[in-house]
């Protein structure tokens, strides 16, 4: 059976100095930011030829003809593609993402592995920044997430923006330059 997910069909250009191991079901991906490690599916095999790796069915699945199970077996090798495109892409280049403050009074710092948060509570807030991603705070109102895995990258940035949302009269809080806030009108009398 042909994969029929155009985005399972693109080859993955393993760029020079990173090494790419295939053991049972199981890839790690080894470059010069780290080294990540992803579960493939039983249903399809990677190979590796020329520096490019590509995914194929199984040889030895049997696949559903019909409904949701033909579409699932057509999702998995496009996602778990997608998935080694960002291991390759993270262990080459890593991932970043840029936070900003807005407010009277919001600070961010950084001390050791602790990010201190002052964005209008009563009290300064702490995050313990997780194991595999680098918070650095260039300015006050500022912080920069970076990590070779784009889901760690992206589950920081979530928790960090958790504790004060942007809200949208004033656009107070902790702003994503990637996902805006739309701003409303105030109440006219």
């Amino acid at each position: 059976m042909l994969i029929t997910s155009r985005v399972g069909r693109k080859p993955v250009i393993i760029p020079a100095g990173v090494n790419v191991n295939v053991q049972d079901e199981m890839i790690t991906i080894k470059g010069p930011k780290g080294t990540l490690s992803l579960q493939l599916d039983p249903s399809i095999e990677v190979l590796i030829e020329n520096n490019k790796l590509e995914i194929k069915p199984s040889t030895n699945i049997s696949y559903c003809r019909s409904g949701s199970g033909k579409r699932k077996k057509n999702a998995i090798p496009g996602t778990i593609r997608s998935q080694i495109n960002n291991a390759v892409h993270g262990v080459t280049t890593g991932f970043e993402r840029k936070l900003n403050l807005v407010g009277v009074g919001y600070r961010a710092q950084m001390k050791g592995k602790v990010l201190n948060l002052s964005l209008g509570f009563s009290h300064p807030v702490e995050f313990q920044a997780p194991e595999g991603v680098t918070i650095e705070t260039p300015s006050l109102t500022e912080i920069l997430i970076k990590g070779a895995n784009k889901k760690h990258v992206g589950d920081a940035l979530a928790k960090i923006v958790a504790i004060r949302r942007q809200e949208p009269y004033k656009g107070k809080g902790v702003v994503n330059p990637l996902k805006p806030v739309v701003r409303k009108e105030t109440k006219k009398k």
